[in-house]
């Protein structure tokens, strides 16, 4: 073994070691394991000749990944509306840095052990909001060593494949994003900015911030807990009164909310009306943007209806078959007789899933840097096909405020200051207990490579 070390590091070039290490997924939560999932199986080139075309074999199959969700900092969105963009970039800027360093811990005996990791030789932001408010400070930041560092967004990806489609049909492009992106106009500008190339002018574009929807999908206690029963007072999302996104009361035989086993809390007053409403479900939080996107279309007035979505959110196709559902529902409403949702809604809606172009543009970035690991080279490396890190709450940290559920609390997440050390952060591997069950049920079935790798590494 100790020859066989010695013959790497002498005949082996710093760049061909590079070329062997793994390409870093980033997301703030488990939504971009989406975009994961489109890199291990995507065959949309011909690997010996790198033009478009497929081969039959998967473009990735000589590489190795890391993954990174910012779990203990998520939801990314709410970060503008608290005024606090300079730390969400802050705790960007961090993740950048671990998936470029090679330590990483676990937790024994009462204390952290420092592990070691390979640095990631390309980074691609598997997150929308991180691309729209961090991209260009990504890009400085990794700029200043001797190796190269690709960095891959996903809004340019979805706004290529939504202006594809116009292309074929015109229509209203939605973007269905979190509030962060939307607060961004990531989107908005780079389609305008793309659209000329496209032959396409006088874009139609229509945006909803879907509050909560990541955050619930991830089961964040603030939006979602299963267990829930009764109204609570520390649920942030959509209800009756909530200052920016109200559930409206007229439109509850519209939102057709789901209220079986707790989906949907209500408190009721002594004559039995609800008084107050809070979501409890993913497919509800859903519902009630969906809806929310059509009365803003039908109040603005749009003239041409929507007939593309961009899932601008990673976790958002996790519930593709839902929206489909409910735009195709809301598409046959009637009120009186009258189909209320026509004028502003197509009866085909094309989803647009930025995943499989940021795929896409990584394999292109990957052949234009000369980074791809070649076959030849694979038993040469000791790097395991994928690993997953997920960052968790310090508990050793005392200035740390956490909720019962052993993660931050609202306040103290976006109350914090940048620019302020902070050791309140632990970069650790996906287990059993700091990631659910029932997550873990999803990826099984939303996504089967991902999970395959996954399965390997964290164990049943």
């Amino acid at each position: 073994m100790r020859k066989y070390i010695i013959f790497l590091s002498v005949f082996l070039s710093p760049a061909l070691i590079f070329s062997q290490s793994p390409i870093g997924v980033f997301d703030s939560g488990t939504g971009g394991l989406t975009v994961l999932e489109a890199i291990l199986t995507l065959d949309a080139f011909n690997n010996k000749t790198g033009k478009p075309g497929a081969d039959g074999k998967k473009d990735f199959v000589n590489e190795s990944f890391q993954y990174l969700a910012d779990q203990a900092n998520m939801p990314y969105g709410n970060y503008a509306a608290e005024k606090k963009t300079d730390l969400l970039k802050e705790n960007i800027l961090l993740s950048m840095d671990f998936l470029r360093g090679q330590t990483f811990m676990t937790r024994r005996n009462n204390g952290w052990n420092p592990q070691r990791k390979s640095p990631v030789k390309m980074l691609v932001l598997a997150c929308n909001t991180a691309t729209a408010y961090a991209l260009t400070d990504i890009r400085d930041h990794v700029r200043g060593n001797n190796r190269p560092t690709p960095v891959i967004g996903v809004i340019d990806a979805g706004s290529k494949a939504a202006l594809l489609h116009q292309q074929k049909k015109r229509g209203t492009i939605g973007v269905f994003a979190t509030a962060g992106t939307v607060a961004s106009d990531g989107y908005p500008r780079t389609l305008k900015s793309m659209a000329s190339s496209y032959g396409l002018s006088d874009l139609s574009i229509v945006s909803q911030g879907g509050f909560g929807l990541a955050e619930s999908i991830d089961r964040d206690w603030s939006y979602y807990i299963d267990t829930a029963t009764r109204i609570r007072a520390d649920y942030k999302g959509p209800s009756l009164t909530h200052k920016n996104y109200p559930i409206r009361p007229e439109l509850m035989h519209v939102y057709r909310f789901d209220t079986s086993n707790n989906r949907l809390l209500c408190e009721y007053d002594d004559q039995g009306k609800c008084t107050e409403v809070q979501l409890n479900d993913p497919a509800n939080y859903t519902r009630y943007h969906l809806v929310s996107l059509l009365e803003k279309m039908r109040a603005e007035k749009y003239v041409q209806p929507l007939n593309t979505l961009i899932l601008g959110c990673t976790h958002y196709p996790y519930m593709r078959d839902t929206i489909t559902s409910v735009l195709r529902e809301l598409y046959q409403y009637r009120e009186k007789g009258e189909y209320i949702y026509r004028a502003v809604l197509s009866p085909e809606v094309e989803l647009i899933d930025p995943s499989v172009e940021t795929a896409k543009e990584a394999y292109l970035a990957l052949r234009k840097q000369g980074l791809q690991n070649s076959k030849s080279m694979q038993f040469k490396t000791a790097y395991p096909k994928a690993e997953f890190f997920i960052t968790v709450p310090n508990p050793d940290d005392p200035a740390a405020q956490l909720q019962p559920d052993g993660w931050f609390t609202y306040a103290y997440k976006y109350g914090r200051t940048a620019g302020v050390r902070r050791i309140d952060v632990r970069y650790v591997p996906f287990d059993r207990v700091n990631v659910s069950a029932s997550t873990y049920g999803r990826f099984q079935i939303a996504l089967p490579a991902v999970y395959g790798l996954m399965h390997s590494a964290v164990g049943r």
